[in-house]
């Protein structure tokens, strides 16, 4: 049987893959119409965040039988269309959780002390060491929206710094987010309350637009907003209202409306928002853990079916 690898992944997971017996081809950076021709003959094919699998692909596909995210985020596969033509989709979820956790709380000390304006400062020949005052994180409530993975680890390195940690997630009762680390509230006091909001939930029909002018304009005055989700759950022009007018502090964005490129030159050129392009899952440790999960649950399914993290339960007798 034959594997695409369509995006790039760690060296470790093609050879378990070529470890397995299957025939490996690593084709990335293909355009839509090459990757239709190159899923011919496919039956398994490994993506991270860049391609995408649409009804359209899914139609060019004759013996596809697995699409494998390496990494959690599935907002680029259509998965209704990969359930009716009998094709499993699965992620590997956890594996780069203590990645993306770390960079968010990178982020709250780069925008607390200003790190990313004076290295650049510094490096254009000023200092601006009065223009700079910073503030501590000690004490301050931090707000994290979203208890999976990725927040209970927040949590855990938020506390680790002495910050309150105050969550919420819809699908979990209040015995769970505590058990995982923060001081359950509703959403709304969420974003009264915090000082500093971190947003760790998926891109759905829910949560796209879910920081928009009005719950914006709810946050505490003087408060940061971290965003190292997915791109969308924030607004961006009303995020950049809401910090024109002083009203927020400063915002952190991994992840954009329109990648790889943020189409807002508002955002770019704004000193009090600190840009990253979507590194959440970008660290040598984290890549290769999902290149190892996801080369293994592929096989594991190609070879016996058992379907390990799958989200979808498609049909299987119709591939």
């Amino acid at each position: 049987m034959k594997i695409l690898i369509a995006d790039p992944i760690a060296q470790v997971g093609i050879d378990i893959f070529k470890e397995e017996g299957f025939e490996v081809e690593v084709k990335t950076g293909l355009k839509p119409e090459e990757l239709r021709e190159a899923i011919k003959g496919v039956h398994g094919l490994v993506i991270r965040s860049a391609t995408k699998v649409d009804r359209a692909l899914l139609e060019a596909a004759d013996v596809l039988k697995v699409v494998g995210r390496a990494g959690t985020g599935l907002d680029n596969v259509d998965i209704p269309a990969a359930t009716e033509k009998g094709v499993v989709v699965m992620n590997t979820p956890g594996q780069n959780s203590n990645a993306a956790a770390e960079l968010a709380l990178g982020h709250i000390f780069a925008l607390s002390r200003h790190i990313a304006r004076g290295h650049a400062a510094l490096k254009e020949g000023r200092w601006e060491k009065k223009k700079l005052r910073g503030r501590e994180v000690k004490g301050k409530t931090l707000g994290i929206v979203g208890m999976g993975n990725i927040g209970t680890i927040l949590a855990e390195l938020g506390k680790g710094v002495k910050m309150r940690v105050i969550g919420y997630d819809p699908y979990l009762s209040d015995d769970e987010i505590r058990a995982r680390g923060a001081e359950p509230v509703s959403f709304d006091e969420l974003v009264a309350t915090s000082d500093y909001i971190s947003i760790h939930v998926p891109k759905t029909k829910e949560t796209t637009g879910l920081f928009n002018a009005e719950t914006l304009g709810k946050m505490k005055k003087g408060a940061y907003l971290i965003n190292c989700a997915r791109g969308g759950i924030v607004d961006e022009e009303a995020l950049c209202e809401a910090l024109e007018s002083g009203h927020l502090a400063g915002a952190a964005l991994d992840v954009y409306e329109v990648e790889p490129l943020p189409s807002n030159a508002r955002i770019l050129s704004r000193d009090d928002v600190c840009c990253t392009p979507h590194l959440g899952a970008s660290t040598y440790e984290a890549q290769e853990n999902v290149a190892v999960a996801v080369a293994r649950q592929m096989s594991t399914y190609l070879k016996t079916g058992e379907a390990i993290n799958a989200v979808n339960a498609p049909d299987v007798s119709r591939s």
